[in-house]
């Protein structure tokens, strides 16, 4: 799962490659998001529809992760040409039915997760539900499969960088502090690369740069964890990707469909992105950290 760099002579290039990655994400995500920025728009309403522009910026920007990551492994690092799809973990789980089985969870945890939150939320006294119908709930479903396949590619652009590429790398076979160190840097790398979407408004709608920023890295800290159990117990990053997948699409919907239609929808207190969803990741992640389900596997002897 890990690339190892145990000559000394690597060191120096893994720490360029791992800078020129980061730069490279930063600098895809800040000239996709500058039509927006320069604009001047800003999303206020939580209801309000992605517009065209939006949806071109922010399918590039989303890209940017991906196209860094190949570009280091192809002309950085010393081990990589050739084999960018397994210096990414780009593979399916074999045999197929253990890749469906991998995949499930990415697919229902987010759900769970994304539920107990609005309950949490519905006790608080911050998120009402609206009528709930099993017959508009099968509609719904049916609706939500086709869009989460079609935004499937650009989630692969963000997860071959975070779990692909710099996560990896961060913990290199590492346990303990080193371990903790590359999750809380991943997590914050990840929060950090959203900054030009958190200026418009993107995930906290009607918010300021400084709520919405520590906001994101609450957030990123708290699911970034469970982005890497689904890579981690799979050997792939595909249910990672299918579980950011769920996350952004699936879940953010989720919050909009089962609420009140007359509910103002604040992300900042509802979803897996509010203080609610803090506390079912949050717990869940416990559960992962306390039964080694984040721990590197083992390298073969």
């Amino acid at each position: 799962m890990t690339t190892s760099l145990s000559a000394p002579a690597a060191l120096p290039r893994a720490r360029r490659g791992l800078l020129v990655f980061l730069g490279l994400a930063y600098l895809g995500m800040w000239l996709a998001m500058s039509p927006l920025l320069l604009s001047g728009f800003r999303r206020s309403d939580g209801r309000a529809e992605t517009g065209d522009l939006e949806h071109v910026c922010i399918s590039a920007a989303m890209l940017a992760p991906a196209l860094a990551a190949v570009l280091v492994i192809r002309f950085i690092e010393p081990a990589g040409r050739g084999r960018v799809r397994d210096a990414l973990a780009l593979r399916w789980p074999a045999p197929p039915g253990r890749a469906v089985r991998a995949c499930l969870p990415a697919v229902a945890v987010p759900a769970v997760l994304t539920v107990a939150a609005l309950c949490i939320g519905s006790a608080a006294g911050v998120y009402s539900w609206g009528e709930l119908r099993r017959d508009e709930l099968g509609t719904w479903a049916a609706r939500m499969l086709p869009e989460l396949l079609i935004s499937l590619p650009l989630f692969f652009g963000e997860e071959l960088g975070w779990q692909g590429y710099l996560f990896p790398r961060l913990a290199r076979d590492g346990r303990g502090l080193r371990l903790v160190w590359a999750y809380v840097a991943t997590s914050i790398a990840f929060a950090l690369w959203h900054l030009p979407t958190l200026l418009v408004g993107g995930q906290y709608p009607g918010r300021p740069w400084y709520v919405s920023v520590p906001a994101m890295l609450v957030s990123c800290t708290l699911g970034l964890p469970i982005f890497t159990w689904l890579r981690l117990r799979s050997g792939s990053v595909i249910p990672a990707v299918v579980g950011h997948a769920c996350v952004s699409t699936v879940s953010v919907n989720m919050v909009k469909e089962f609420a009140d239609p007359h509910l103002t929808l604040d992300p900042l207190h509802m979803g897996l992105f509010g203080w609610p969803g803090w506390l079912t990741m949050g717990a869940f992640v416990a559960f992962l950290a306390l039964t080694g389900r984040l721990r590197l596997p083992s390298a073969p002897s």
